[in-house]
This record gives structure tokens, C-alpha cells and sequence, in this order.
């Protein structure tokens, strides 16, 4: 299911003295089965885009196609209910959002409230469940009584358990250390894969972004500036620092490592793997020269 942003403005609170211009006619096109990174600094719009994405809110101008569904402001729209089930988002800290007494509940919640038959709930969750590394006996347990990155895992269920078309991460691991989050994001990347999800990740990690992500839009000041692969997006270092942003740390590692030795590595290495690769060549070759 495509996602397509046409000339998309919007105003918090608008036609009052409060009228706050967050969104300044955005294009963006979100091709269906991809995996799109919306990335840019504090205060960009980011957020304000992606509440748009399954219609949480409406555009003060232009049109948000989800799918076969338009969005305007001046229409009203009598799907919005089925293109918040097929467009799930995982919010920052996502645990906040548990409220039932056992997380088989919890996670069946979504789905039944939709008119899923209790039997087909109830699997759907206990597929998931198994699905996200957690144990079986997690199952009748309070959500409450769970550690952190248990809690989340099963707040990532019960959206997953909607069985949308388009999954929206926003800072998905705010607030994990290093190890949580790689746990999180690999997740997350391979039910990309394996379901062919449409995956939309809203981050200030230009690490997550680079790893990742199949095409990247850079927000700025309201404005969608510029859209691109990984490899475009980071080639351009001076285009980051104009919008606020650095470059990931392998690149930041691979340029200056380019500048001591006087010479490009073959590929722009966006992660740690391909560095690896690359820098296991370079000394080859030296290798080999000496010789």
C-alpha cells in the first residue's frame, strides 16, 4: 500500500492566536513493501508527518493518499477506521500505551476490537508472542510484572497483531541501551523481510537510517528537502550539515581514515559489516604489494 503526500501543510491550532505552521507543502511518496526513513533534527516536522500517515491528523491543505483512501481537510472520510488498522504505529516508549490485566489480553485487545473472533485473537497473539523472543509463560502474566524490554515487545505485538499493511516506528528505541536497541531494530527489519511490511522508521539515528532504510527523506523547518537512497543521502556530507544532521559513524570513521592514507575505499560503508569488508581488502592489497 502506497503512501503519497501531496502538497500537505498544517497548522496546530489554527485560526486561533495559537496558529503554529508545522508542515509547509510536503511531497513525499512511500512506495508499497519498502522501508522509508523520515529523518531530520528536533523541531523538523517529523512528527507532525507521521501523525499524518494513518490520518491522526488531517492536513490543513493538500492530500494524504493511503492507499485508495484521500484525506483533505475539507472531507470528511467514513474508512479512517479501517486505514488506522492497516497503517499500525509503534510510538516512543510504547509500553506507556499496556493498560489490560494479562498481556494475552493486552494483545488481543486490538484485533477483537476490530471484530476478530476471540479464537483467531487469541493465536494471532500467541503467535506473536513467540515471534518477539518472549516466553510462554509470559502469556497470563500482567504486563506490569514484566521487565522494560519485555513491555515493549508486547506493546510491538499488539499493534503487529492488528496485521497491518504498514508498520510507522517512531524512535523505536528511545530509552534501550546499545544492545536493546540493535535487538529491536533487527526485529523489526526482519519481520520487514519476511512479511514485506511496508515499514516507515521516523529517527534522529542516522546509524538506523543508513542500516536499514531502502530510501530516506530529510525534513527541515516543515519542509521535506530533499529524498534519496542511503548511499545519496550520506555521499553529501556539506547538504547534512546544512539541515542539522551528521553523517553516520562508520562514514564519519571511513573519511577520516580516507584522509590519513590518502586514498577512497571502494564503497561508502554505512555499516560496521561493510567497513569491515572494505578495510580487510585495503589490507590485502597492502599486503600483497609488499610482497
Amino acid at each position: 500500500m502506497d503512501i503519497i503526500l501531496q502538497q500537505v501543510s498544517y497548522a496546530y491550532a489554527k485560526d486561533t492566536p495559537f496558529e503554529k505552521r508545522a508542515l509547509f507543502s510536503v511531497n513525499m511518496h512511500i512506495l508499497s513493501g519498502s522501508y522509508q526513513a523520515i529523518i531530520g533534527h528536533t523541531g523538523s516536522g517529523k512528527s507532525t508527518v507521521l501523525q499524518h500517515l494513518n490520518a491522526l491528523l488531517k492536513p490543513t491543505d493538500g492530500t494524504v493518499k493511503i492507499g485508495n483512501v484521500e484525506v483533505k481537510a475539507d472531507k470528511k472520510n467514513k474508512q479512517l477506521r479501517s486505514v488506522r488498522q492497516k497503517v499500525g504505529i509503534v510510538f516512543q516508549f510504547p509500553e506507556h500505551q499496556l493498560f489490560d490485566e494479562t498481556v494475552l489480553k493486552d494483545i488481543m485487545f486490538g484485533p477483537m476490537n476490530y471484530g476478530v473472533s476471540e479464537a483467531e485473537a487469541k493465536a494471532r497473539a500467541i503467535e506473536l508472542i513467540r515471534l518477539l523472543g518472549l516466553p510462554d509463560e509470559v502469556m497470563d502474566k500482567s504486563p506490569f510484572d514484566l521487565s522494560g524490554g519485555q513491555m515493549r515487545r508486547v506493546a510491538i505485538a499488539g499493534v503487529l497483531a492488528m496485521n497491518p499493511d504498514v508498520l510507522v516506528l517512531d524512535e523505536p528505541t528511545a530509552g534501550l541501551d546499545p544492545r536493546g536497541r540493535k535487538e529491536i531494530m533487527d526485529l523489526f527489519y526482519q519481520i520487514h523481510q519476511e512479511t514485506g511490511l511496508t515499514t516507515i522508521l521516523v529517527t534522529h539515528s542516522m546509524e538506523d537510517a543508513a542500516r536499514y532504510a531502502d530510501q530516506i527523506a530529510i525534513m527541515h523547518k516543515g519542509k521535506c528537502v530533499v529524498q534519496g537512497t542511503p548511499e545519496e543521502i550520506f555521499q553529501n556530507e556539506t547538504q547534512l550539515r546544512d539541515y542539522q544532521l551528521e553523517l553516520p559513524q562508520t562514514v564519519k570513521f571511513q573519511r577520516k581514515l580516507e584522509q590519513m592514507i590518502g586514498r577512497r575505499l571502494p564503497n561508502l560503508c554505512l555499516t560496521e559489516e561493510v567497513l569491515a569488508k572494505d578495510l580487510a581488502h585495503l589490507l590485502k592489497e597492502g599486503c600483497e604489494d609488499e610482497c
